[in-house]
């Protein structure tokens, strides 16, 4: 069973239309990657796929149960943690599970907090007050709330925004444990080594689903082509490179210059004139050369003024 399957989902807020026909399927235990600029309806296209928004148009399943018309049972089945830390930093890590628990009305109280904290491995730390966590730590107590009820689908806006490279891979092991046990997860994010780690992504620019897959997919669809280019004025070459038209995007990466186009052999041409005394090589055009390059082309379409 498919645990997410809609079509056509339209959402405006106004007279901003923010999700734009569109349609997506999530597979049970498997980690979707939600890219795509800062206001670009990541958010909202989640949240319709859930039935926790009601779109303006379009149809759809998630869980097996009816978007329209069935978004409580929906609800019951959906922990959902938001990229804002909102919990109580006065109560230790247990009195928080313990109000969660209360609030929810759940069963078995006691010991359901008592095995949440074991496994998200907060055990030792449960009498901690919250506020004096580190970010990570507070992470990991978000993930345990929204765990608790045993849901089936778990949505993460931006969950490891602000928290540090050890403790954003220690969740991110914690999803893929999670994900094979049958869990299914959306998550949105900015972080490439994140969207890497995803089972399938989609790119959303402006309500528009502009690509969908594996990243790998992705990658060859774009059809783009890039080379490292190693030497001086790096800045300078980009500057002459990014105004010519088979360049289609030119990104420092420390202190290499990553040159991307449609055309391989004029790529290789065009830089090899201007960069004479750089050393040129061909690269595997990587997940973020062609987020970059599609973020700047769908600004393009859509009309938003963007430096290449």
């Amino acid at each position: 069973m498919l645990a997410v399957d809609v079509h056509d989902l339209t959402k405006s807020f106004g007279t901003r239309k923010v999700v734009d026909n569109v349609s997506l399927c999530v597979e049970q235990g498997e980690i979707y990657g939600f890219l795509g600029p800062n206001g670009s309806g990541k958010t909202t296209s989640i949240r319709l796929m859930c039935g926790l928004l009601t779109p303006d148009s379009g149809y759809g399943t998630c869980l097996g149960y009816d978007i329209l018309k069935e978004s409580q049972k929906i609800k019951a089945q959906v922990g959902y943690m938001t990229q804002k830390f909102s919990f109580w930093d006065d109560l230790t890590i247990q009195e928080n599970l313990e109000f969660i628990a209360r609030l929810y009305e759940m069963e078995n109280k006691k010991a359901l907090v008592e095995e949440t904290l074991v496994n998200l491995n907060l055990q030792n730390r449960a009498k901690q007050i919250t506020g004096s966590l580190s970010g990570g730590w507070k992470q990991r107590l978000a993930l345990a709330a929204c765990m608790m009820h045993k849901p089936k689908l778990l949505l993460l806006d931006e969950p490891t925004a602000g928290v540090d490279p050890t403790a954003r891979r220690d969740f991110w092991d914690e999803l893929h444990k999670l994900a094979a046990e049958g869990i299914s997860v959306l998550v949105s994010t900015h972080y490439m080594d994140e969207a890497e780690r995803c089972h399938k992504l989609a790119y959303i620019s402006y309500g528009k689903l502009l690509a969908s897959g594996t990243a790998q997919e992705i990658i060859a669809a774009q059809k783009i082509y890039t080379v490292a280019v190693y030497g001086d004025n790096l800045i300078e070459l980009a500057e002459q490179l990014k105004v010519l038209p088979e360049i289609v995007q030119t990104v420092v990466f420390g202190s290499s210059l990553h040159v991307s186009s449609l055309d391989e052999d004029k790529l290789f041409a065009t830089v090899k004139i201007l960069a004479k005394n750089c050393q040129v090589e061909l690269i595997q055009t990587s997940l973020e050369d062609v987020f970059i390059y599609m973020m700047n082309n769908s600004q393009d379409n859509f009309g938003v003024s963007n430096a290449r």
